[in-house]
């Protein structure tokens, strides 16, 4: 009973999420399930593992199309037509509890994955170890009968493996190492025991669905005489694939992609029909790349259009199957892609018009759209589609510099497939800027500001455009647009696109987004808000006091501080406050009556949660800020770093964790790299005494600092896990204290996977943070004395190594202002619907 009161808590919380029903309704099934279980202890890891997947879910699903799309492919689709998913034996090697942990979670959804694995490398270590040396011919592995003997043994020791680490997960899974694919000789004389499959018998694996328990498969097959065969992996799930007809085909790698031989950058999406020719004729593409691109195509062309091939990293195996952005390199067979400048240039005109009735604005009236279509035939036009005309774009050259995007229509399986998204590339790379308009309310706003260099918005209209860098045509563009929206009260911003921000504009005309501009986010709320801040006692609070005290909005009403009780609150002015001694019933009292808007946790680390749990216990309209380490950690709560992660998020978050000091500077610092780190970096930090509090200790020991630098925990600081999680690959870091007071200096080393010019690093970073205002990158070596009391934080040096790909990156940050208060300011800022700068005062 307690258990299913926890649960349906939890799924009446979820109901003020973006998508409550089927998210709510799944916990409670989850939970109704969990009730016929003996005993509660069973009971009680389903509701864990039924929490844990709803958080993941969330974390993996960033809009409703994709929460339709998961929909769509769970309540649609056969469990075994889910996906086969090809784990190299390398996987089960270095990444198996994380491949478990994918698996399970794919399970926990009530998704039945086939998976398919090799055991390449585990052979060949084997082998070497016996003194073999492997030998292939075309890259196939010539398989005698001793070799044979390794084969099958590695085979059932890995199955084994992974099977078991499954099980560990709560997930029930069986072993089939034989039965499914029948062969014959591949070539008996050239390789020997080496397959060539003639047939595949998913009994064994429908069998194990419906028992609940995920297939786990090798590669190795029977002739039908009993004789076992050696087949390669990718083969071998290609082959399932024809049979099983999955919508995702996952080959699950190192690499996590193809990777382009001329760039080195990861390959993204290949579209088979519209660019498989001009592809195989790259110089780069070669040898097994080519091989590779050969067989998926192959496999494709068997396959419903709506299948796709997905080459990525055992982490991004989420991501890919629930997310549109997706990881690594998708591969489909996609449409070629048609653009008409004339209505007698279409092959059917029919066509045409029926896709163009999934406008809203033609709200299905076929009268209409023929009206509209007969108009072109006074119009300067070009149109984009896909062969089926599941997406459909039509652009008119006006009166204007900036052409018009006047339709963009798409079906679901358009929007679904990311047909839409093809269409878009081949005009975004026909048309160099552009324009267009979509109701605020449209379910597609945040898809377009995705594609968007800036927006303006007013009476429930967006006006978006790219490509449009003159501020003249801008404010013409806006001029135009505002005479045809008709007047009503005023819109608010929609806070749907990641990493969106604005800048104020006259609130009788509207409000500007602009990527190249300024990057804030702001709202036109001037509402006042009461902050209770607790634990101020420290250099943190000081500076978060003083900071308020200069804000528009903001009022401090509660400082609690047990060793200040009772004082007056220094350098606030707005209103006599005096230092209180709150305890937890006191701040759920104050939460219970809504006398607080924001409560800031300034409290060391380990000491907030009773408080947190309090204001969470009776949740009233306060939003928390919590400065310590306690809640970075935790994904039911927002990470507020505006400059790297979603600033709408933060805008709609009720909890965030402000980040670390040391981590706020280090990730800004190596976050513009990441796509070219090839290894570790290593962060060499030294932060002023300020940072070792109040609290007497050698490290703010004026005397014991002085000509000195002290280092302190060398290996395993908080925020080395911090900037490690957060970026997603691991870091070094060794944190000293320095003999001045505030500021923070970063001597960075970061290993590239090619060599950059320090002129294409500085690019790199420049394009990175262009229009953040607390974030200069200049070609100097910033130096701390000039960060002490500046809200920002600066890169530089870009010293590049001549022999070596490796750049070493400095950056300096004021511990007390960016590195804790000022970004504190920011996410309350966006929390509360203010402009992300308010009160913070750029010098």
């Amino acid at each position: 009973m307690i258990l299913r009161r926890v649960g349906l808590r939890l799924a009446r919380s979820l109901g003020s999420a973006k998508y409550p029903g089927a998210l709510s309704s799944y916990i409670q099934h989850q939970l109704s399930t969990a009730g016929r279980l003996n005993g509660v202890a069973r009971a009680y890891i389903r509701y864990n593992s039924t929490r844990s997947t709803v958080i993941q879910l969330l974390n993996n699903i960033g809009s409703k199309r994709e929460v339709e799309q998961y929909l769509r492919y769970f309540t649609s689709v056969d469990s075994q037509q889910f996906a086969v998913i090809k784990v190299g034996g390398a996987i089960i090697t270095q990444n198996l509890n994380e491949l478990a942990s994918s698996l399970a979670f794919l399970n926990h959804v009530g998704l039945f994955p086939i998976v398919l694995h090799g055991t390449g490398p585990q052979i060949n270590e084997i082998l070497e170890a016996e003194g073999v040396v492997p030998e292939y011919i075309d890259g196939i592995r010539i398989t005698d009968s001793k070799t044979m003997s390794v084969v099958r043994r590695c085979f059932l020791e890995q199955n084994l493996k992974l099977v078991d680490a499954l099980e560990k997960q709560g997930v029930r899974a069986r072993p089939i190492t034989g039965g499914v694919f029948t062969a014959e000789y591949l070539d008996k004389d050239k390789y020997q025991l080496v397959g060539k499959i003639k047939k595949v018998d998913n009994t064994p694996i429908e069998a194990s669905i419906q028992a609940g328990a995920l297939p786990i498969l090798t590669s190795l097959a029977e002739t039908p005489d009993g004789q076992i065969l050696n087949v390669n992996a990718d083969v071998a799930a290609g082959e399932l694939a024809r049979v099983i007809q999955p919508l995702k085909i996952v080959y699950l790698n190192e690499k996590g992609g193809l990777i382009h031989g001329e760039s080195g950058e990861k390959i993204s999406v290949i579209n088979l029909d519209e660019e498989y020719d001009s592809l195989m004729k790259q110089p780069w593409v070669k040898y097994g790349t080519k091989l590779k691109i050969k067989e998926i195509r192959d496999l494709l062309m068997h396959l419903p259009r709506s299948s796709s091939v997905a080459i990525i990293s055992t982490g991004d195996l989420q991501k890919e199957l629930f997310t549109d952005s997706g990881a690594g390199t998708m591969i489909r067979r996609g449409y070629k892609l048609l653009t008409r400048d004339r209505l007698d240039q279409f092959e059917s005109v029919d066509a045409f018009k029926n896709a163009l009735v999934e406008d809203p604005f033609f709200n299905g009236s076929t009268e209409l759209v023929n009206s509209y279509v007969d108009s072109l035939n006074y119009a300067k036009f070009k149109a984009y589609a896909d062969e089926p005309f599941e997406a459909v774009a039509v652009v008119k050259e006006i009166d204007s510099d900036i052409p018009v995007l006047d339709k963009f229509v798409a079906s679901k399986d358009g929007w679904q497939n990311n047909v839409a998204d093809n269409v878009w590339s081949a005009l975004r790379s026909d048309k160099s800027s552009l324009q267009w308009v979509v109701p605020e309310d449209s379910e597609r706003a945040s898809w377009f500001f995705d594609r968007a260099d800036g927006s303006f918005v007013k009476n429930g209209k967006i006006l978006f455009w790219y490509g449009v860098e003159s501020a003249d045509t801008i404010t013409k563009m806006i001029k135009d647009f505002s005479k045809t929206v008709p007047q009503s009260a005023s819109s608010r911003l929609r806070p749907s696109q990641p990493r969106l921000y604005s800048t104020l504009a006259r609130p009788d005309i509207g409000r500007i987004v602009n990527k190249r501009g300024a990057k804030r986010y702001s709202s036109s709320s001037t509402k006042k808000a009461r902050v209770a801040l607790i634990g101020a006692r420290g250099y943190t609070g000081q500076n978060l006091i003083s900071l308020i005290n200069k804000h528009p909005y903001l009022e401090v009403v509660h400082v609690s501080s047990r060793e200040l009780a009772g004082k007056d609150v220094e350098g606030y002015t707005k209103s006599a406050v005096k230092y209180e001694n709150l305890q937890v019933e006191d701040v759920a009292r104050l939460e219970k009556e809504g006398s607080v808007d924001m409560w800031v946790m300034a409290l060391p680390n380990g000491v907030c949660k009773p408080f947190v749990n309090a204001i969470g216990d009776v949740r009233g309209n306060g939003a928390i800020v919590d400065l310590s380490a306690d809640y970075r950690f935790d994904n039911t709560w927002i990470y507020g770093l505006p400059e790297l992660n979603d600033r709408t998020v933060i805008a709609k978050a009720k909890s965030v964790a402000n980040p670390g000091c040391y981590a706020t500077g280090s990730q800004l610092a190596i976050a513009p790299l990441l796509h070219y780190v090839s290894g570790q970096p290593t962060i060499f930090g030294v932060s002023g005494y300020s940072g070792a509090g109040t609290k007497p200790s050698p490290k703010n020991d004026i005397k014991f600092l002085n000509d000195n630098l002290i280092p302190y925990t060398l290996t395993d600081h908080i925020h080395e896990r911090e900037v490690s999680t957060r970026l997603g690959t691991n870091v070094s870091f060794i944190p000293h204290v320095g003999q001045w007071f505030q500021g923070i200096t970063l001597t960075i080393s970061i290993p590239l996977k090619k060599h950059l010019s320090s002129k294409d690093v500085r690019n790199i970073y420049e394009e990175k943070y262009a229009g953040e205002p607390l974030v200069q990158v200049t070609q100097d070596i910033p130096l701390v004395r000039d960060i002490a009391g500046k809200h920002g934080v600066v890169i530089g040096g870009f010293g590049v190594h001549s022999s070596q790909p490796r750049v070493v990156v400095v950056a300096t940050i004021d511990n007390l202002l960016k590195g804790a208060a000022t970004q504190c300011v920011q996410n309350i800022n966006l929390m509360l619907g203010y402009d992300e700068l308010a009160g913070i005062t750029l010098t």
